[in-house]
């Protein structure tokens, strides 16, 4: 058996982990893992490796989906077969090479072909054990014999010259002389350039990757500079050995915007943006798009950011839940199906009530965690050692503290979710005027069974804490009861077991609390703006941080230290738990930014700026430090003495790297990043929304159509409903057909700018630039697939 983990990498530089899964041949991990790209990459790559605690854990095997080949896979379940990790193959980066093949006649009239090699620069290196030590070799490879010349690449940058002689028989007293009897043999070499890591370990140095390039192909011109993807070793076509090293599940969605300016999205933004004034709302843009997306989930996450982000949800949102209260015939259904209503409020409670969330549940779900406590109350599944009335009264204490802190968390429920909760609970009383209950139900379906139920069952879905224990199972179930104010509790359960346990709650103080909870938060006069003046917790975690050089003569060493952001500061300490050896006031925070590698030669570096100095910290991967460079950016963005310009590299040796001047306190050379909105909950581009929601109805171009149709037939006006178009809610076939118009005219404009964006980018791009290198499989199915279109058009 194995203790296996799976980490997720951009090309070789890992950006997540699992746990680990201990004593397993079949390991499921049921992890979720987001995050914003925030480098070009090659492949997508998941690693498995097997726990050793003596020795270097090993790789089991590894997946690696090409950039290019993600979209196949997008969004489905799909097994993978692991495939041989071995370190010729392992390679990134990029080299930037100019080769120049002449001919000189030599004194004695013989002619010599001369070859220069430059190497100008490298990028995307892998780290090796936290940083990269890079040199190259150049080979002349003839069909004689081989001249190596070996230098050292300072960092990834620098500029190097190696000269090959090429001659006829003389004399050959050179190490750089290739003897040939033919000219033509010259076009028979190649140059080969591999690039090393130097280390310091017994095992050699690591190899990062190749590069071959045949002669024949700087015949034609003097000078050839060009940009490469660095490739595997070759290994001489051995194959190998074909060992079942087992499979991995995994469900990749990836999404890639390409985001035009503003002006652009003004015609579609206005539409969807009036949706919620629209007479009947089924005939609005944002409406049609939930009906036309084969899930409604789709629809919902970009139009609850777009409207969230012009300030509009609350209306919207109380359009689409009042018509589908008007649909629903029975009270107890209201909002229990997956409607494009439901998955709305969902995920406008997963971004505004994100931070809720973490002040309320955060410090009692880490001390189950930590306990421990035995909560475990099905028999069949008790260990010898534990008793079932104690787990029975553990499990009751957690569920008591859990409800308690709920119940009386209403003043902290964000404004924006009290408003729609509001409401539903006025539709729901207006609609089902004979059911007292429904005011309660219509806002605990959410509150409880939608949004704290699921985050106490997976804690780490919501940012609260790494491990989901058995013991969240059982509250959540629990809780989730409690909150639905149903007439038969214990009849919900399925398991015996649980019916038994939820006897404890069945006192009217319990129903009493939740219905004061969900007045409160789904009060007309509640309008509370306080500010909470608990800190909330941001994020944390271990970074590696340069001293800040506040002793004369102190040593400027980096140290790992365990980093701590809340909203009022930010702070760093030894280890997690110790006491603060540093703090530092948001209102301090004057900017933060990037560190140009070349500072320290350690990449994933950003720097703190404060009044009187800079703290610079390295991440541990880039996805981190986009993170960590974000969140600090959003929660000091309105501090009053905010930099407008910075230092991107550091200031050592009595000067600033970038700009050279001396004095420690000169103004920045480089204008700061700025832009992003002060609000540290809601970080939305209004545009990018907008292209996604562009994109769904571009994808859905034939549901739009026949929806248009459906509105246009007579069926939908008079006579029998035909079951092609049964699908679409369709309340006013005019009002609907004419958004749909609409709705098709934007979307086509937007596809033709789109498509001549296109073809003025391939005319202007070359291939074997920095951003296109040779080697760039993607970049050359593009190239044809461009020939192609281009070709049909003329």
């Amino acid at each position: 058996m194995r203790d296996c983990y799976c980490t997720v990498n951009l090309d070789q530089e890992e950006v997540f982990r699992t746990k680990i899964v201990e004593k397993s041949l079949c390991p499921f991990y049921g992890e979720d893992f987001y995050c914003e790209i925030p480098r070009s990459f090659r492949h997508l790559a998941f690693y498995i490796f097997d726990r050793d605690v003596f020795r270097r854990d090993s790789i089991i095997g590894k997946v690696a989906i090409l950039k290019e080949d993600l979209q196949k896979y997008h969004n489905r379940d799909t097994w993978f077969q692991l495939q041989h990790v071995d370190a010729d193959s392992e390679v990134q980066g990029k080299v930037h090479l100019e080769l120049r093949l002449s001919e000189v006649i030599t004194d004695t009239g013989v002619i010599c072909h001369k070859l220069a090699t430059r190497v100008l620069e490298c990028q995307g290196l892998p780290i090796v054990n936290g940083q990269c030590d890079p040199y190259a070799t150049v080979t002349l490879a003839g069909p004689y014999r081989l001249v190596e010349i070996a230098f050292l690449l300072i960092l990834v940058k620098g500029i190097f010259a190696i000269f090959f002689e090429v001659t006829r028989p003389c004399s050959y007293n050179k190490k750089s002389h290739f003897e040939i009897e033919d000219a033509d043999e010259v076009d028979k070499m190649e140059i080969r350039v591999d690039l090393w890591n130097a280390s310091n370990l017994k095992f050699g140095d690591e190899f990062l990757g190749e590069l071959r390039l045949p002669l024949k192909c700087l015949r034609q011109s003097s000078s050839y500079e060009a940009w490469y993807f660095l490739q595997p070793r070759d290994n001489g076509n051995k194959s190998l050995k074909p060992d079942d090293l087992g499979s991995l599940r995994l469900n990749v969605v990836y999404t890639e915007d390409h985001v035009f300016p503003s002006d652009y999205y003004s015609p579609l933004r206005d539409l969807l943006l009036k949706s919620a004034d629209v007479e009947p709302v089924s005939a609005s843009a944002a409406h049609i798009l939930g009906e036309v997306c084969r899930e409604k989930q789709e629809a919902a996450i970009p139009l609850v950011r777009l409207f969230l982000h012009y300030g509009k949800i609350v209306p919207f949102i109380s359009a689409i839940a009042n018509a589908e209260v008007k649909r629903t015939q029975d009270p107890n259904t209201i909002f229990r199906g997956n409607s494009l209503t439901s998955k709305c409020i969902d995920e406008t409670m997963k971004l505004a009530g994100m931070h809720y969330l973490q002040v309320t549940l955060k410090p009692i779900i880490d001390e189950i965690c930590q306990l421990h406590k035995p909560c475990e109350i099905d028999p069949v599944k008790l260990k010898d050692a534990e008793n079932l009335e104690n787990n029975r009264e553990n499990l009751r204490q957690y569920v008591d503290q859990i409800f308690t802190v709920i119940t009386k968390s209403g003043v902290s429920c964000p404004t924006v979710m009290c408003d729609i909760f509001f409401s539903l609970r006025e539709s729901a009383a207006i609609r089902f005027q004979d059911d007292p209950d429904v005011r309660y139900t219509a806002v605990s379906s959410f509150i409880f069974l939608r949004f704290f139920a699921p985050a106490i069952l997976s804690p780490n879905l919501f940012h609260l804490t790494p491990s989901s224990p058995q013991t969240l199972t059982l509250i959540s179930k629990t809780i989730q009861t409690l909150g639905s104010l149903s007439k038969s509790k214990s009849a919900s359960f399925k398991e015996s077991y649980m019916a038994i346990f939820y006897d404890y709650f069945n006192e009217q103080k319990y129903a009493d609390a939740v219905k004061n909870f969900l007045d409160l938060i789904s009060s007309s006069g509640r309008r509370d703006h306080k500010i909470i003046e608990q800190p909330i917790l941001l994020k944390e975690g271990f970074m590696i941080k340069r001293a800040q050089g506040r002793k004369r003569f102190g040593m400027k060493n980096f140290k790992k230290r365990w980093f701590r952001l809340t909203n009022h500061e930010f702070t760093y300490q030894k280890s997690k738990g110790d006491h603060p050896l540093c703090s530092i006031p948001i209102e301090n925070i004057l900017a933060v930014e990037k560190l140009e590698e070349e500072s320290f030669k350690m990449k994933n570096m950003f720097q703190v700026i404060q009044p009187e100095r800079v703290l610079y910290i390295q991440a541990n991967n880039c996805v981190e430090a986009k993170d960590w460079i974000d969140i600090l950016t959003k929660v000091s963005q309105c501090n009053k003495k905010r930099l407008t310009v910075y230092h991107p590299s550091a200031y050592l040796n009595g000067h600033w790297l970038c700009c050279k001047a001396t004095a420690d306190n000169t103004p920045g050379c480089t204008p700061c990043t700025g832009g992003l909105p002060a609000n540290i909950q809601l970080d939305i581009d209004g545009d990018r929304e907008t292209e996604r929601i562009y994109s769904l109805y571009n994808l859905y171009m034939t549901k739009l159509e026949k929806m248009q149709e459906a509105c246009g037939s007579k069926s939908v006006y008079d006579g029998p409903e035909q079951e092609e178009y049964s699908t679409f809610v369709i309340d006013d076939p005019q009002a609907t057909y004419k958004t749909l118009k609409q709705i098709v005219a934007s979307v086509k404009n937007l596809e033709q700018e789109h498509a001549q964006y296109k073809r003025d980018k391939f005319k202007k791009t070359k291939y074997g630039s920095q951003e296109h290198p040779i080697g760039d499989k993607s970049f050359q199915s593009y190239i044809r697939q461009q020939s192609e279109i281009s070709a049909h058009s003329i």
